[in-house]
C-alpha cells in the first residue's frame, strides 16, 4: 500500500518510499497516543492494587485481578505497536518515571511477554463476545498478542503451543462471510479476538462513541455517505497479483476500485485526480445501507478489527512446518472461507503468501513478515529499502524534550 493521495502531507508519501523525516506530526502522533494508553493503563493498575487492599474474598480478588490482566494486555498491545513502529522504545514503568533511555528490542519484548502471562492466567478463558461486558479482552486475546511476538523472535515451539490451545478450545471460527466480516454483520464475531468497538447507539442523532478519523482517513475520494480522506491505496501490482491467484472474495472485499459498484450497491466514482489512488481498502468500508438512518460520518457504528482467528490459523500454519510438521488443516480453513481450493503440504513460502492476501491492509502484517523472514530487502529494496531504515526515527519533539532517548538502548 501507499499513502494514497498526494498533497500537504508530503512526509506520507515519502514514507512509503523509505524517506523518513523526524519532524513528521504523524510520527510524533504514533508516539504519544501508544505512550498515553500506557500512561493510563499504569495508573489504572495503580488504582486496582489500592483497591486490592481492602478485599476480603476469593470471587472479588479473581475479578481484580482478571481486570489486572485486561489492562496488562492493552498496556503489552501498546507496546506492541509501538516497536512495531520504532524498534527500540522506553519501558515507562511508572508515570514519574524520569530516565526515558530506551530498552533493546528484546528487553521491551520480555516486559510484553511478563504482562501478557499475567493476563493468560489471570484473565477469562472465554471469546471476547461472551464476556461480561462483551468485547472485553480474554486470556485468549493475551495468546494470540504472544503469539505473534514469539514469531517475531522466531521461537516457533511457543508459537505452536498458545495457538494450539486457541483452536483447542474449540470457542473459535471463522465468521463465514469474509465480506461482512469487516462490516456491521461482523461486528464482536466468533472470530474476533480484539476489536476497537465504536457505536451511534442506533440513533440518528446524539450519543456517539467513535472511531474519529480513522475510516474516515481511508474511505475513498468519493460522492455521498461513504465519502473518506482518499488516504491508503493499494498498488495495482498487489491487485493484479491477487487476481492472478484466482482471489474472488478476498478481492472483491479488500479492495474497494475506482470506478466500481461494491457488492452493497455502493458507486466508487471514476478516478478524479491523478495524485491519488484508485483503489481503497475494501476493509475499511462500511456500506451505506448498513449506516443508521441520519448519519453520514464515514464509517460510524463500525468496529476496528485488529486481531482475528485468521491470524491464529496461519501462525498455527506457519509454526507447525517450521518445526517439521504439517499445517495443511489450519491452513486450508483459512483458504475454504475464501473459495480457494485447498493445498497440500504447504510451505513456508505459501503460508506467507496467504498471510499477504488474507490479511492486507491490516495493521502492517505484510511488512511485519517480510521483516521477520529477512525477505524485506529482496522484496522491498528496490524500491529504497535498507536495513537500516527498519523502523521510524524517534520523533524529533520526542529528541528535544527528552535528550536520553538518544542514548544507546539498555538490555532491561
Amino acid at each position: 500500500m501507499w499513502s494514497g493521495r498526494i498533497d500537504d502531507q508530503g512526509a506520507l508519501v515519502d514514507c512509503g518510499n523509505y524517506t523518513y523525516d523526524n519532524t513528521y506530526w504523524g510520527l510524533n502522533e504514533i508516539w504519544t497516543e501508544y505512550y498515553g494508553i500506557i500512561k493510563v493503563a499504569n495508573a489504572a493498575l495503580e488504582s486496582l492494587n489500592s483497591y486490592a487492599a481492602n478485599i476480603t474474598d476469593s470471587s472479588t480478588m479473581a475479578s481484580y485481578r482478571s481486570y489486572c490482566g485486561e489492562v496488562r494486555f492493552l498496556r503489552a498491545y501498546a507496546y506492541y505497536r509501538l516497536t512495531q513502529n520504532f524498534g527500540a522504545v522506553t519501558i515507562l514503568r511508572s508515570n514519574a518515571q524520569t530516565d526515558m533511555t530506551r530498552s533493546t528490542l528484546a528487553a521491551v519484548e520480555r516486559y510484553m511477554l511478563e504482562d501478557l502471562n499475567y493476563s493468560m492466567t489471570y484473565c477469562k478463558k472465554l471469546r471476547p463476545n461472551e464476556m461480561e461486558h462483551p468485547g472485553a479482552v480474554t486470556a485468549y486475546s493475551a495468546e494470540t498478542l504472544a503469539a505473534k511476538i514469539y514469531l517475531n523472535e522466531g521461537n516457533y515451539e511457543q508459537v505452536k503451543t498458545l495457538t494450539d490451545d486457541i483452536i483447542n478450545s474449540n470457542k473459535f471460527s471463522l465468521y463465514s462471510n469474509y465480506y461482512e466480516l469487516f462490516k456491521i454483520p461482523g461486528k464482536l464475531s466468533n472470530e474476533s479476538l480484539f476489536e476497537i468497538q465504536c457505536t451511534d447507539f442506533g440513533n440518528s442523532s446524539g450519543d456517539i462513541i467513535s472511531s474519529n478519523s480513522w475510516f474516515a482517513c481511508q474511505g475513498p475520494a468519493n460522492d455521498g455517505v461513504i465519502s473518506g480522506w482518499g488516504f491508503l491505496g493499494y498498488y495495482k501490482a498487489f491487485r493484479t497479483w491477487a487476481k492472478e491467484r484466482g482471489e474472488t472474495v478476498r478481492y472483491s472485499t479488500s479492495f474497494l476500485e475506482a470506478g466500481t459498484k461494491t457488492l452493497s450497491g455502493d458507486s466508487i466514482r471514476p478516478l478524479q485526480n491523478k495524485t491519488q489512488t484508485d483503489c481503497w481498502n475494501g476493509k475499511a468500508y462500511t456500506p451505506s445501507n448498513e449506516m443508521t438512518t441520519g448519519r453520514t460520518d464515514y464509517g460510524e457504528n463500525n468496529n476496528i478489527r485488529i486481531l482475528r482467528y485468521a491470524d491464529v490459523l496461519l501462525m498455527n500454519a506457519e509454526a507447525k512446518v517450521r518445526l517439521g510438521g504439517n499445517g495443511d488443516a489450519p491452513f486450508n480453513l483459512v483458504r475454504d472461507r475464501a473459495k480457494m481450493p485447498e493445498m497440500t503440504n504447504v510451505t513456508v513460502d505459501e503460508i506467507l503468501d496467504e498471510r499477504r492476501m488474507e490479511l492486507c491492509g491490516e495493521w502492517g502484517e505484510r511488512y511485519n513478515d517480510l521483516v521477520r523472514t529477512g525477505k524485506a530487502e529482496s522484496v522491498l529494496g528496490p524500491n529504497g529499502w535498507t536495513a537500516d531504515k527498519t523502523y521510524y526515527p524517534i520523533p524529533y519533539d520526542q529528541l528535544q524534550s527528552e535528550p536520553t532517548l538518544n542514548s544507546t538502548p539498555k538490555d532491561e
